[in-house]
């Protein structure tokens, strides 16, 4: 095959959405030599949220696509000093920060963090922003994205990475509306100069009833990163960036571990997030559309999943279509789908479940204690997951 036909038969890939998830695809299908441009709906590639949890599932795959350095250069790694502790300080069990094999790659990081180091890896030219798509459609071995600004970006395959409220879902599947968790966190980001000697090195949570509470360091423990999860009364749009008070903040974690006022009292700004998942989708593709990340399968943060996850998805859409030409890159979509779906499906199930974990009244805390001491073994399972093995051999067998 000449060269100007093996570029004929090179997928060509557009990506809707430049979070960790769309950006994360972009960087690995290019690795596996695929074209892709990202259109991004944000004037600028930017992330207003604070801190992710980087897990060794999705590590592997970070370092397999070159970023595994920047990733512990801009981190900061969690290792065995990570406790669970009950409300008022009383140590429950380790967190389990490694897989079976006891790799550590566990990192706290800035959410700006990550997407800098992911779109500072792709070529210029890749990412375009100021991208609001508003519509689909595909005929024979043409997709088609249109955006509010009147461009129309045109490829063989289009990939929907632009989150829960994603534009392009309802061209997969019927709209269905997100599923409120009832609760609501409070979040944001305290100097670590301000709350000196707090460790730089461990993820902590704290457990009470219907409450709880995390911190964790982020940008090379320059930062800690809180979150405190309580109840709401009223469902409240989701946002990254609603705006809370810092006083209700502090009295709902009053009386609690006195680690947690000392942390509270330096915070000035907090923002709320409401906890939204929803139910796993029977589909994720429809012709030369997919989906990836939350918008395929948004999920409640008591794992540090979501973005991991996404990491996970990007990798296998990459072995996958690497394998595919341009007739036959809906059959791999379908692969990827099926590879996928179910395990993301069990890690939204397992997140919704262990947030009730978390927050449930229990008559005997021991009985709480000794579920959360065993959830190691999830946790482990779960880091130990290589996705590339499988979806090579599904992307083998097209």
């Amino acid at each position: 095959m000449s060269d100007d036909a093996h570029d004929q038969q090179i997928v060509h890939v557009i990506i809707v959405g430049g979070g960790i998830g769309g950006l994360f695809a972009a960087n690995a299908l290019i690795a596996h030599g695929l074209n892709v441009a990202v259109y991004e709906q944000a004037p600028a590639i930017g992330e207003i949220g604070a801190g992710v949890f980087l897990t060794p599932n999705s590590v592997r795959q970070l370092e397999r696509v070159g970023l595994g350095a920047a990733v512990a250069r801009c981190g900061a790694r969690v290792g065995r000093e990570s406790r669970y502790f009950r409300d008022d300080g009383t140590p429950i069990a380790p967190v389990q920060v490694t897989d079976s094999a006891g790799w550590n790659a566990t990192f706290g990081m800035h959410r700006a963090d990550v997407v800098e180091i992911l779109s500072t890896a792709l070529p210029p030219g890749v990412v375009h922003t100021g991208h609001r798509a508003i519509g689909f459609e595909q005929e024979g071995e043409v997709a088609k994205v249109r955006f509010a600004n009147g461009a129309v970006a045109q490829g063989d395959v289009v990939v929907a990475a632009d989150g829960i409220h994603s534009e392009l879902r309802p061209f997969v599947f019927p709209p269905s509306r997100p599923v409120f968790s009832g609760s609501v966190s409070y979040r944001g980001l305290v100097a670590h100069a301000r709350i000196a000697p707090w460790p730089t090195d461990a993820w902590q949570m704290w457990l009470g009833k219907a409450k709880h509470f995390l911190a964790f360091p982020v940008r090379a423990g320059e930062l800690i990163n809180y979150v405190g999860f309580v109840p709401a009364d009223a469902e409240m749009k989701e946002s990254w960036s609603a705006p809370g008070d810092p006083a209700v903040l502090r009295r709902e974690f009053a009386g609690w571990d006195a680690r947690i006022a000392r942390l509270l009292a330096q915070v000035e700004t907090t923002f709320r997030w409401a906890l939204y998942d929803r139910e796993p989708l029977p589909t994720w593709t429809h012709g030369r559309l997919t989906l990836l990340g939350d918008a395929a399968h948004p999920m409640l943060p008591h794992l540090g999943q979501g973005a991991n996850q996404a990491i996970e998805d990007g990798m296998a859409l990459a072995t996958i279509l690497k394998r595919a030409d341009r007739a036959g890159a809906p059959a791999a979509l379908l692969a990827y789908e099926r590879l996928r779906r179910e395990r993301v499906a069990a890690v939204q199930r397992e997140a919704r479940e262990n947030g009730l974990r978390y927050d449930s009244f229990y008559a005997d805390l021991a009985v709480r204690d000794a579920e959360i001491a065993a959830h190691a073994d999830f946790r482990r399972r779960l880091y130990d997951h290589d996705v590339v093995p499988d979806a090579q051999a599904v992307a083998a067998s097209l």
